[in-house]
């Protein structure tokens, strides 16, 4: 679809900004009511969702042109979808999909950001988002006694994903969940230097072609070596693997799992078994595209009809992507399996979490806005009384590894991952 597409949703917005907000019902306390980070930084209507749809329509209509300034508000978003649940509470539109196509659009047009083509270069020489070298892609598994799935087959590919591929402080996570899958006896292999970036970044930012070019590269690859399960640790690849792969109309012949939803299967049917006591009162972050944005394409090809002389409805009723099937017990199910944890939850959590701060493109582009988000969700998680802070995104603990190095917070960081190897 083109951002043309979304016209109808764009003139039916009524600018009554709840879109900036958790949903009524859903806050406790005025401290963390924000739903949106950009619009909090931004203090701006233009920097919240029903802004930018002013400003989509404005460009369609040719009522305005590009400025540095509307470029700034394009692409200051997270896009973490915040707002495209509290929208679907009031008015059953889609923000986040014409912010999607409104960014698909600016790079149509040449109104790129120089940190966004940085990356989009690195993915075009070296197949990661991260400016790394390809052939340095398998160096966190060195060591490890994992198949090669370039060369035999494995029932399990383990997806690292570019973040804990290149980021030396995230190595051991990925290590540990290797380690993890080999305990409970699983079948599992890797890429290696083979693997490539899933493109989720790419499609984020509007970088359709070069989408396209590494999701049909995976689900060829992936579907040519027999692969059963494709289980990610990594909370943006696992989206765009459920929500963004879909969109092209490749038959996937592979399930797709989050390595929580995996971990938690296993532990379930008794081939993990975590006996060990850990001590610790944590709270856990729920990463956007695990929970949110992780929900399935839902593919809906219907009219609109005017009933009653008034009354729009959609023939056949169309269902709409809420927030509410993102991946949310499996981590928390996990957590609670593990003796000695005390679970104590955020006021803003699964479809309404705060974002960690890196998405969108954000972190490379604007990187004192991603500290300040992440900052914000470490406030909301002191707020708890927790010693630790838990979640299970690379993207997530990158992006608060940095905010708690810089202003020094008391409350440790965990993967889920770390946790429940310790327990074992």
């Amino acid at each position: 679809m083109t951002l043309q597409d979304y016209r109808i949703d764009i003139q039916r917005c009524s600018r009554c900004s709840l879109c900036k907000w958790l949903p009524l019902s859903q806050i406790k306390s005025w401290r963390f009511a924000n739903a949106c980070p950009s619009m909090v930084w931004g203090n701006f209507h233009a920097y919240s969702a029903g802004g930018r749809m002013i400003a989509a329509l404005a460009l369609l209509d040719g009522r305005i042109d590009y400025t540095d300034k509307l470029v700034e508000i394009v692409y200051q978003c997270q896009m973490d979808g915040a707002c495209d649940v509290s929208c679907k509470v009031n008015r059953d539109m889609d923000p986040l999909e014409v912010m999607l196509e409104l960014r698909a659009k600016c790079v149509e047009e040449g109104q790129v950001l120089p940190a966004h083509m940085v990356m989009i270069e690195s993915l075009r020489s070296d197949d990661n988002v991260l400016g790394e070298p390809k052939a340095e892609r398998g160096k966190w598994a060195e060591g490890l006694d994992v198949k090669d799935i370039t060369k035999e087959k494995a029932d399990v590919l383990y997806f690292a994903g570019c973040r804990y591929s290149f980021d030396q402080d995230l190595w051991k996570i990925a290590r540990d969940a290797i380690a993890l899958l080999k305990i409970a006896g699983v079948d599992v292999g890797i890429e290696g230097k083979e693997e490539a970036c899933c493109g989720g970044r790419a499609f984020e930012i509007g970088y359709r072609g070069e989408f396209t070019k590494y999701a049909e590269h995976s689900i060829e690859t992936w579907n040519t070596a027999d692969v059963r399960t494709v289980v990610t640790p990594c909370s943006d690849c696992y989206g765009a693997f459920k929500f963004h792969y879909p969109r092209i109309g490749k038959e996937m012949n592979f399930e797709v799992l989050h390595i929580t939803e995996y971990l938690d299967r296993l532990i379930k049917e008794g081939r993990l078994k975590p006996i060990k006591k850990v001590p610790l009162k944590v709270t856990y972050h729920d990463p956007c595209h695990l929970g949110r944005l992780s929900e399935p394409y839902i593919p809906w090809e219907g009219v609109e009809k005017k009933v009653l002389g008034q009354v729009i409805i959609k023939d056949p009723p169309r269902e709409y992507r809420r927030g509410t099937s993102g991946i949310y017990e499996p981590p928390r199910d996990i957590l609670r399996s593990i003796p000695g944890i005390e679970l104590l939850e955020m006021e803003r959590i699964k479809e309404y979490a705060w974002c960690c701060g890196a998405g969108g493109g954000v972190k490379e582009a604007y990187p004192e806005f991603a500290l300040w988000t992440a900052d914000e969700r470490i406030e909301e998680a002191k707020a708890t009384g927790a010693e630790a802070l838990v979640t299970a995104c690379p993207w997530c603990e990158r992006s608060f590894r940095d905010a708690l190095e810089q202003n020094g917070a008391k409350i440790k960081l965990y993967d889920i991952v770390e946790l429940l190897l310790e327990a074992l």
